[in-house]
């Protein structure tokens, strides 16, 4: 028994002792009263529920499908076109939403933007006597008449000095559905500097130095049912 109690077992034993009153400190001692531990799972678990109890409020700031506001925002512009190239002109209006049903994808201001343009280059090509510009452009009865018109000029050896200064006035005048093909009338009042030269090189028409103005009512035709999105001039007017 002695030797149980020696000074090297006894300095162990009170070194435990002490070891385990400090953890006790620490950690204190459960009573039966304590929360337990939180679980993760819990936790989630209680969430779970509070969400399957939350009742759905309505979305007060609804906003419209991304296709549905495309087709809005298209619809206001072509409205807000017709309202600028109609100005005011019943028939006119009525006539450019008939095309606008039977094509959705015409736009007054993109084909006034292409008639314009349209426009000088028939007129610098017919001076040039450019007839591949203008088969692009003109409705093969039209070309036929602008080519006869070339062919006599250059027959009697007459050249065209032309320069397309620009326009006074452009305006859409009318549109009309007539069976598939989609009709639209321009009224142009343009300037040029034009001097038709005979084939000894004097002046016999114009003036070389002159600005004059000139005036036409086109219209122009396109299939609505054809997959070509070009148009085509079927008709030239010269006005006084």
């Amino acid at each position: 028994m002695g030797d149980f109690l020696d000074i090297p077992t006894l300095f162990f034993l009170i070194v435990a002792v002490v070891v385990l009153l400090r953890l006790r400190n620490v950690l204190g001692t459960r009573d039966g009263f304590e929360r337990p531990p939180e679980r993760p799972d819990a936790r989630k678990s209680e969430n779970d529920s509070d969400a399957d109890n939350v009742v759905s409020l309505p979305n007060r700031d609804r906003t419209v499908a991304p296709a549905n506001l495309d087709k809005e925002k298209q619809r206001l512009k072509v409205e807000a076109e017709i309202e600028r190239f109609a100005k005011g002109d019943a028939d006119l209006t009525a006539g450019l939403n008939e095309v606008i049903a039977a094509d959705d994808s015409f736009s007054p201001k993109g084909f006034m933007d292409g008639a314009i343009s349209a426009y000088e280059m028939v007129v610098v090509a017919f001076a040039q006597g450019d007839r591949k510009t203008l088969k692009m452009i003109l409705d093969k009865p039209v070309y036929e008449g602008f080519e006869s018109a070339i062919v006599e000029r250059e027959g009697r050896g007459e050249t065209v000095d032309f320069t397309f200064v620009g326009f006074s006035d452009v305006n859409m005048v009318a549109a009309e559905m007539d069976g598939k093909n989609a009709n639209v009338t321009v009224r142009y009042a343009a300037q040029v500097v034009s001097a038709t030269k005979n084939a000894d090189g004097e002046l016999i028409d114009g003036d070389e130095e002159a600005v004059v103005n000139i005036a036409d009512e086109w219209t122009f035709s396109r299939n609505v049912k054809s997959r070509d999105p070009n148009w085509k001039l079927i008709g030239t007017n010269q006005l006084d």
